[in-house]
C-alpha cells in the first residue's frame, strides 16, 4: 500500500478510542442535522399516547354518561344503553316544549352571529386601516370591557329594554349578546385584516375600484377563515348563554334551550333521563358546527396570530 492510499484509508475510517478496560469503541458522531440533545423521534411512543389516552377518557366519559342516561330505559342500571329507547327525547321535545326552545335558540344564535360579524367587520377594518388620535385608548377600552361580567349589567340593560318595550322579546337577547361579543370579535377581525397586504387594496384602487368595492372584491374573500372562526364562536356563545335569556324572557314560548334545561331540574327531584336527552339536543348543533368548520378554525386563528 502506498502512502497516499494509507492516508485516504485513515480519513474515511471512523476513529476509535480506547476505554479503561482496553476495549475499542467508535468515536461519537454528531446526531442528525447537528442536534446534540435527544430529538422528538427518540421519545418512546407510549409516553405520548398514554397521557393523550388518559385525557381522551377524561373528556369522553361525561359525554358517554349523558348518552347512557338519554338512551337507557327508565329504571335501568345497565352500563350499556341497550335496548335503546327514545322516550326521553319524545318527552323533552313534545311535552317540555324543547321544539320551541330549539327554534328560539337557533334564531338568537344566527341573528347575533350575523350582527356581531357585520358590525365587527366594519369596526375591525377601521382599526386596521386608519390611524386616529384615540386609537390606542379605544383598543384599551375594548380590552378592558372584557373584564366586566354580564351580571353587573343586568339592571341597566333591563331598564333600557323596558323603556324600549323589548322585555319578553327575543330582540333584547339578540342585542345583548351582540353588544357583549363585539369587543373581542372586533379585535380579532382587525388582526385578520392587518395580515392582508395593503398593496392589494391600492392595486384595486388603481384599477378604478372604490374603497368599499375594493374591500368586497379583494379583502373580504381573504378573510373567510377568520370570519368563519369568529362567527362560529359568536353562535356557540349565544347558543349556550343562560343569563340574558333568563332575565329578559318570561313567557315559556320565548325561552331558549339553556333556560329549558334549567326547568327540568325540580326542587325535590330531577328527571335524569329527560335532562340527559335535553343535554344531547343542546350539544348536537354545537358538535355539528365544530365538526364541519374545524379546518377553518385552525386556519383562521393561525392567520390572526401571525402578523403579515
Amino acid at each position: 500500500m502506498t502512502v497516499k492510499e494509507a492516508e485516504l484509508t485513515a480519513t474515511t475510517t471512523a476513529p476509535a478510542t480506547t476505554t479503561a478496560g482496553g476495549r475499542h469503541r467508535a468515536a461519537l458522531r454528531p446526531s442528525k442535522k447537528g442536534r446534540s440533545g435527544p430529538s422528538w423521534e427518540d421519545v418512546p411512543r407510549w409516553q405520548i399516547y398514554v397521557p393523550l389516552g388518559v385525557y381522551l377518557l377524561f373528556t369522553l366519559i361525561p359525554f358517554y354518561w349523558m348518552l347512557l342516561f338519554a338512551f337507557r330505559p327508565t329504571g335501568s342500571t345497565s352500563l350499556v344503553p341497550w335496548p335503546l329507547t327514545f322516550e326521553h327525547f319524545d318527552k323533552v321535545w313534545n311535552e317540555r316544549s324543547f321544539a320551541i326552545f330549539f327554534q328560539n335558540s337557533l334564531l338568537v344564535g344566527l341573528a347575533s352571529m350575523l350582527m356581531t360579524t357585520v358590525v365587527a367587520l366594519a369596526g375591525g377594518y377601521a382599526l386596521a386601516r386608519f390611524n386616529f388620535r384615540i386609537k390606542q385608548g379605544f383598543m384599551l377600552a375594548l380590552l378592558c370591557s372584557q373584564f366586566i361580567p354580564g351580571a353587573l349589567m343586568l339592571v341597566p340593560l333591563f331598564q333600557i329594554f323596558a323603556n324600549l318595550r323589548l322585555i319578553n322579546s327575543l330582540g333584547s337577547v339578540i342585542i345583548a349578546e351582540t353588544v357583549f361579543q363585539l369587543p373581542l370579535t372586533m379585535i380579532l377581525i382587525s388582526g385578520f385584516i392587518k395580515n392582508v397586504p395593503y398593496s392589494l387594496e391600492e392595486a384595486a384602487w388603481v384599477d378604478g375600484c372604490g374603497r368599499f368595492r375594493a374591500f368586497c372584491a379583494v379583502v373580504l374573500p381573504l378573510l373567510r377563515p377568520g370570519l368563519i372562526a369568529v362567527g362560529s364562536f359568536a353562535f356557540v356563545h349565544s347558543w349556550n348563554h343562560f343569563l340574558f335569556a333568563l332575565m329578559f324572557l318570561s313567557n315559556q314560548d320565548k325561552q331558549t334551550i339553556p333556560v329549558g334545561l334549567a326547568t327540568l331540574m325540580g326542587a325535590d327531584s330531577v328527571d335524569l333521563g329527560a335532562l340527559a336527552a335535553g343535554g344531547v339536543v343542546a350539544a348536537l348543533p354545537v358538535v355539528i358546527v365544530f365538526a364541519f368548520i374545524q379546518k377553518w378554525l385552525v386556519t383562521g386563528f393561525s392567520a390572526g396570530a401571525v402578523k403579515g
